[in-house]
């Protein structure tokens, strides 16, 4: 069976970010799988209107009001208008809806089950239920998803948290993780330096990824490793941290700052690395780590989240959130490395087959057929 699947978010290329990339990679398989597939995102820059990606992906950028990263203004009925007309020229049968940050995600629910569709929910990130905005934001998942037909997460922890978020029963809530093109990230045992170990950062500075731990570890690690150096990809608003802490600390020749990388770019930056360094404090998946250790870098991540769920034991160090914990678990990988215990370059043909694509879009598939004919009842 066939489906026409509008996707809804307001987070899509050109803005880069995993919910980006998996809109855009899920879209594809489900059109080779031979469904029609629209998504409805909002304008970036001059970019308005109709686009058509590949495999004639089409695309609506919708002009409304962006308030604050990425996320447009709540208006509940201003977006009904053309998302009607949208899922009327497109006969939409299901719309799927990515990311509780999304307020066209969530008016897009409400206003498709309102016009008797079927409507699809998968939740990205994790939230916690006490601060001021968890609490804003449980209480409106709560009330969009009181009609839902059925929620995706990324990871059984994710599952957790938004059954407990939006009081859902567990059966109507799948786990289907992330996925990774392995082939674009293929591994490079030549490209980096022999001279240094090289610990790889790429993540957006802000406080969510842990930034303010990695500052407080980098000029540890450099005083206590004379041969080891950080590339940190990425921009936001902690960047000027790092920049204070390299300027305090002397470490201009040791701490090289990418700024902004592109997703085809991620790949040229992995592979100049011997470790890869996630300190986030949340995580739902974290595609981040997947990709670091397809592109042949052992990895090191604090252990929070879904996180240990995604790469088996031999890929990586976990260490607690904690400054201390940290700096153990660097030095064990820079050890391991140095002893020649791994072989990271082995790491991609093991990951190809845990993480692709086509393995998530027909599970995806199976969610839209249930949610068709309702077997979960």
């Amino acid at each position: 069976m066939l489906y026409n699947i509008c996707m809804v978010s307001d987070f899509f290329y050109p803005n880069m970010g995993g919910v980006e990339s998996h809109l855009y990679e899920l879209s594809q398989r489900l059109i080779i799988r031979g469904h029609k597939v629209v998504i409805v995102t909002h304008a970036y820059g001059n970019r308005t209107g109709v686009r058509y990606l590949t495999n004639g992906l089409k695309v609506y950028y919708v002009s409304t009001q962006v308030i604050y990263s990425g996320a447009t203004l709540p208006s509940i009925y201003g977006f009904f208008p053309i998302l009607r007309s949208i899922l009327i020229r497109e006969s939409i049968q299901i719309v799927h809806g990515h990311g509780a940050f999304s307020s066209m995600c969530h008016e897009a629910i409400l206003h498709g089950k309102t016009m008797q569709l079927k409507a699809v929910f998968t939740d990205h990130s994790l939230f916690g239920f006490a601060d001021a905005s968890s609490i804003l934001t449980n209480k409106l998942l709560k009330f969009t998803l009181s009609d839902v037909d059925h929620v995706i997460c990324v990871s059984h922890t994710s599952k957790e948290n938004t059954v407990l978020r939006a009081a859902l029963s567990p059966r109507h809530v799948s786990v289907i993780p992330n996925a990774v093109i392995a082939s674009q990230f293929l591994p490079d045992p030549t490209a980096p330096d022999p001279n240094w170990i090289t610990i790889v950062v790429i993540s957006r500075l802000v406080y969510r990824k842990g930034v303010d731990l990695l500052v407080a570890v980098i000029p540890r690690i450099c005083e206590m490793y004379k041969n080891v150096r950080f590339l940190i990809g990425g921009d936001g608003p902690k960047r000027i941290d790092i920049e204070q802490m390299r300027e305090k600390h002397s470490l201009h020749d040791r701490v090289e700052l990418l700024g902004p990388i592109k997703h085809h770019e991620v790949r040229n930056v992995l592979i100049q690395g011997n470790i890869f360094l996630n300190t986030s404090l949340t995580e739902a998946f974290c595609i981040a780590i997947v990709e670091a250790a397809c592109a042949g870098l052992f990895v090191v991540s604090t252990k929070v989240g879904g996180v240990p769920e995604v790469l088996p034991s031999h890929m990586i160090n976990y260490a607690l959130p904690e400054e201390d914990d940290l700096v153990i678990g660097i030095s064990k990988a820079i050890h391991t490395f140095r002893i020649g215990k791994i072989n990271p370059s082995t790491f991609n043909d093991e990951l190809k087959d845990m993480y692709n694509w086509s393995n998530v879009a027909e599970r995806t598939e199976k969610v839209k057929e249930m949610v068709i004919y309702r077997w979960f009842d």
